[in-house]
């Protein structure tokens, strides 16, 4: 089993083109399933144990996960656990999957959270006395909110993805997807500011921490945590509830939906399909409160 592991790494890594972040859940999945499948024949797991799998067992590791996880993480587990059984399948170390005909539970339909325009101004106004951290702190909200990128996508950028006269940025998205995208005045202005103050060095990447190393998306997120804080604005507030944010208020103003599938770099429409449910809620909203006939007397 050991020796399959680094291989079905190495498959999603170069034939899948997966992420590092995709990669690395698959095998955490891989790995849950297979601490679950030594408790059930209590014995350490071998290709043999795992080509045994039946329909009743995999239940059994569902109906298990269902105390602890979210639908969509059961979703993405067993997407691991037939990409595993593929491989395996493709490689001749067993006849047929187990699982293939196994189907996954629909995922939870939910709206994503998302600022108000007033509460994102507010998040993005730039005070009168500035300092190196909250210059740089700035520039990464704004352009965050400004092209809808994902957290990863923003700790990944280098000082050459960025061409302030062009105003646009260069990202490398899921799948290794690379896409060019439209930079903000007023974002450009921040990270022009920043650029003037930032620390010269060997380092690469465009967003620093003070000892001069690349940014982490988690340093990302407790830097927006403390600027929510510092404004009194909600603290739940994530950096992609600033992506989710700019998707709806382009939807709000007009922008078509396949242009937004394009800026936010997703594969399927149907992802993107989703914001407008929440623009829907807001137009309900603002209906309520303004129709003679809606207004609660």
């Amino acid at each position: 089993m050991d020796h399959f592991l680094p291989l079905f790494q190495r498959h999603l890594e170069v034939e899948r083109n997966l992420s590092p972040h995709t990669i690395k859940a698959y095998l955490r999945d891989l790995r849950q399933f297979c601490v679950f499948i030594e408790a059930v024949h209590g014995a350490p797991v071998n290709l043999d144990s795992l080509a045994r799998v039946d329909v009743l067992v995999l239940r059994r590791f569902l109906a298990n996960l269902q105390k602890s996880c979210q639908r969509s993480s059961i979703v993405r587990k067993l997407s691991s656990l037939k990409t595993f059984y593929r491989y395996l399948e493709r490689q001749g170390v067993i006849d047929s999957s187990p699982i293939a005909a196994v189907m996954a539970p629909r995922r939870q339909s939910y709206l994503p959270r998302v600022l108000s325009a007033e509460q994102t101004g507010a998040l993005l106004d730039t005070p009168v006395n500035t300092y190196p951290q909250l210059i740089r702190d700035l520039a990464i909200c704004e352009l965050l909110y400004s092209c809808g990128l994902r957290v990863s996508e923003l700790a990944g950028l280098d000082l050459d993805s960025i061409d302030l006269e062009q105003r646009q940025v260069r990202v490398v998205g899921k799948g290794n997807k690379e896409r060019i995208l439209p930079v903000g005045r007023t974002a450009c202005h921040a990270l022009q500011l920043y650029l003037e103050q930032r620390s010269s060095g060997n380092e690469k990447g465009l967003f620093l921490n003070y000892r001069g190393g690349r940014l982490t998306p988690r340093s990302i997120q407790r830097l927006l945590k403390r600027r929510l804080l510092q404004l009194n604005l909600p603290t739940d507030v994530t950096p992609h509830a600033l992506r989710h944010s700019f998707a709806t208020h382009l939807l709000d103003a007009g922008a078509d939906l396949r242009v937004i599938q394009e800026l936010l770099g997703h594969a399927s429409l149907s992802t993107t399909q989703r914001y407008t449910s929440v623009s829907f809620a807001h137009l309900t909203s603002v209906y309520d409160r303004a129709h003679p006939r809606s207004r609660k007397k």
